[in-house]
């Protein structure tokens, strides 16, 4: 009997789970406008013991487990409700990816614990930042939409970059909450307001600036922050 009600809530739980994936790639593509697709996800338990973290694609070295595109494959992302339901009504535990660039939010990713450091640094320094996403390896901070070109001149422009902020701009792609990859749950560390018709994003020169400002403005002139 307790084995039987133990399903039963397991049960529940995986469909409130599906039930949140829908919800969120429906609000990314409806409310705010912000192009999606499913993600390729996680092979299944195979049985006991067995916690099922390999990426369902067909390479065993997948470096991004569940969390990539595969079919179907980028350029499908949509903002259309019925491509969005059918999609994840047919995967429902499928992780939501973001078509970053062009009219959709970019993102400058760092190190989970640089990032954690991070955001207490900007927030110190009044720095107004948006919706920022967290897995258990990298944090990433949404940004307005740039141009490649705009990315390389401003790069171009700094005598030093931190060497492990990543750039998801046009053509790239990112997990968003509440999906599961193969390194761990993806949430919200700052999640975009309620009721926003669309959330406010900063411009990634702001945000890099802050960034290589905080990394290098220690007062014994070594990094607060662990790159």
């Amino acid at each position: 009997m307790r084995e039987i009600l133990g399903r039963r809530r397991r049960l529940r739980f995986r469909r409130s789970e599906r039930a949140a994936q829908l919800g969120a790639a429906l609000t990314c593509a409806t409310e705010w406008k912000w192009p999606v697709l499913p993600g390729v996800g996680l092979k299944a338990a195979g049985g006991r013991g067995d916690r099922g973290r390999g990426c369902a694609c067909p390479d065993p070295e997948c470096a991004v487990p569940g969390a990539h595109p595969f079919d179907p494959g980028l350029l499908a992302a949509s903002t259309d409700e019925r491509l969005v339901r059918w999609w994840w009504t047919n995967r429902p535990a499928a992780p939501v990816l973001l078509a970053t660039g062009g009219t959709a939010p970019c993102a400058v990713s760092l190190p989970a614990v640089a990032g954690a450091r991070a955001l207490v640094v900007l927030d110190e320094m009044g720095i107004r930042l948006g919706p920022v996403v967290a897995t258990p390896t990298r944090w990433s901070l949404l940004v307005a939409p740039y141009s490649m070109e705009r990315l390389g001149d401003l790069l171009y422009s700094k005598d030093w970059v931190p060497s492990s902020l990543r750039f998801h701009g046009e053509g790239g792609y990112l997990v968003l909450p509440p999906s599961e990859t193969g390194t761990g749950q993806v949430r919200w560390e700052r999640a975009p307001l309620p009721g926003s018709a669309r959330p406010w994003l900063p411009d990634v020169e702001a945000v890099v600036d802050a960034l290589v400002a905080a990394s290098t403005s220690a007062p014994d002139g070594g990094s607060r922050l662990a790159y």
